[in-house]
């Protein structure tokens, strides 16, 4: 299985129990940037330097906002010539758990892109990932109208099906995704079951997806993958900052051609936990 590398920018303000869902969340008095994403963030650019494999990060554009973390982005933008900026929303609004409002999300869609897009340069890509991985069929349209070429958005567990649309499936997602002529990027399941993002780290779930993760070949661009797997930057902040992607040791053994250009960088088996 040929993978496409990407990963997520939340923090934990981000989170749907804090932010951006109209039943769970209760907003916390929150820093800009927390100490635990700023040791994620430091974590994950070492491991960035151990590799030039594509990378996708999905980026929230308010994130922008603070000093520190714009900085931080850009470095990694000039830095790592395998490293792409997606579009994570302009906050973490889970949008297909409030009553669809295509104009709304169309506004908030257009601030965000055009904030990533200034702020990547070349390093930006037209693709979506819409927040907590709540995605409804009315969401589509405006994805496709904004320019956007891929959606990787689907995680079709069954074990969250509370995220999508009131009265839909995934397999409707899906094909309102396609029918916009949106390549669809569904996150990486087995056994029905999530194998990305918290599913690496919860109990029971994290088994199944390092055992599903071994077995991932050299990761490759979006556009030439067979599967997506993603997880957090706050996640290199776990064991005190030891965390990595269960990634095999012998998909680092060889270079490849990285998202942009040819990096020279040497490969390290630093990046296997």
């Amino acid at each position: 299985m040929r993978p496409w590398l990407t990963v997520d920018s939340d923090d934990l303000r981000h989170l749907p129990k804090f932010q951006g869902h109209p039943r769970r969340s209760k907003p916390i008095v929150q820093e800009r940037l927390s100490s635990t994403l700023q040791l994620g963030m430091q974590r994950f650019s070492q491991w960035l330097d151990t590799h030039n494999f594509p990378v996708t990060m999905f980026v929230i554009a308010d994130q922008l906002e603070d000093a520190i973390f714009s900085i931080w982005l850009k470095e990694q933008i000039k830095k790592h010539p395998h490293l792409t900026i997606g579009c994570h929303g302009f906050s973490h609004r889970s949008w297909s758990a409030w009553k669809p409002d295509p104009a709304l999300f169309s506004s908030q869609l257009e601030l965000a892109s055009m904030k990533l897009r200034d702020f990547a340069g070349q390093a930006w890509r037209p693709y979506f990932r819409a927040p907590a991985g709540y995605v409804a069929s009315w969401m589509a349209p405006v994805i496709a109208e904004h320019g956007y070429t891929i959606d990787s958005s689907v995680n079709q567990s069954w074990l969250v099906n509370n995220k999508f649309g009131k009265g839909e499936n995934w397999k409707k997602v899906l094909q309102s995704l396609e029918n916009e002529g949106l390549e669809v990027r569904p996150w990486l399941c087995r056994f029905g079951l999530p194998t990305c993002g918290p599913a690496l780290t919860l109990p029971v779930l994290r088994t199944i997806a390092r055992a599903t993760w071994k077995k991932l070949d050299r990761p490759v661009q979006a556009k030439d993958a067979e599967v997506t797997v993603y997880w957090h930057i706050l996640d290199h902040a776990r064991k005190q900052g030891h965390w990595l992607p269960p990634i095999p040791v012998d998909l680092w053994q060889t270079k490849t051609i990285d998202s942009r250009q040819e990096s020279k960088q040497p490969v390290s088996r630093r990046l296997v936990p």
